[in-house]
């Protein structure tokens, strides 16, 4: 962008150039960040997901197991 004015220099005015060029470099910034955040965001989504189903299924094999009736067959 543009220098700081010296010392008994009158400030330069902002023009709108100068405005689209720091949103432009601070949009490559957070662009940046963003895909960053987005593969976390994945990894930790699926970690979820998994996490859930085997809770899920856990919980279905314990419930089963109390429920089951145990069937006794003897032959005369």
């Amino acid at each position: 962008m543009s220098r700081k004015p010296a010392v008994g220099e009158p400030p330069r005015r902002v023009t709108r150039d100068d405005i689209e060029e720091k949103l432009r470099e601070l949009r490559g910034e957070v662009d940046q960040r963003v895909e960053g955040v987005k593969v976390s965001a994945a990894v930790v989504g699926v970690a979820v997901v998994v996490g859930a189903v085997v809770v899920a299924y856990w919980l279905g094999r314990r419930r089963t197991r109390r429920q089951r009736t145990v069937l006794e067959i003897r032959r005369i």
